[in-house]
């Protein structure tokens, strides 16, 4: 990976506001749109979501969960050239009295802000999706695939 797509894949997962979430709902295959938040070290992603939602329910019927995130198109481009980045991994729960329940939702609100009101709802809780391997495109033709401990190594700054 080189600097520009270690640069770019960061900017992607700290910027980008919402991702389609992959789970299984009754045996097939659902997706839905949340909001995330990158944990600062990257050891996860996380989502903040309502019992009343279905993907909620399947999370933890089926936490083998994937994540698209993809970049905004400019005028005129392609959309073979969006990046995007699809994330490979399993939800936890993440309640309040978890360890790191605090850590989770400083990273959300500090993305998030406009958000805190829903945590003052009963129905919401945060999960973890704990990344396992990754499938990244800088862009047309620049495609790879890598496991969690590489991610985490770009998003503190190295490009290995």
């Amino acid at each position: 990976m080189t600097p520009d797509e270690s640069t770019l894949l960061q900017s992607l997962l700290r910027t980008t506001p919402t991702a389609a979430l992959a789970t299984l709902h009754r045996g097939e295959p659902a997706v839905s749109m949340v909001p995330f938040a990158l944990l600062s070290g990257g050891e996860g992603l996380v989502v903040h979501v309502s019992r009343l939602a279905t993907h909620t329910q399947d999370m933890l019927d089926h936490p083998g969960v994937a994540l698209l995130v993809t970049g905004t198109m400019a005028t005129g481009d392609s959309p073979l050239a969006l990046p995007r980045v699809s994330i490979q991994g399993h939800a936890r729960p993440c309640p309040v009295d978890a360890p790191g329940h605090a850590q989770a939702r400083e990273a959300y609100l500090a993305k998030l802000p406009d958000a805190e009101p829903l945590f003052g709802f009963g129905d919401f809780s945060l999960f973890v999706i704990e990344p396992e391997s990754l499938r990244f495109v800088a862009g047309f033709g620049r495609a790879m695939a890598f496991k969690a401990e590489r991610l985490r190594a770009v998003l503190a700054g190295s490009t290995a």
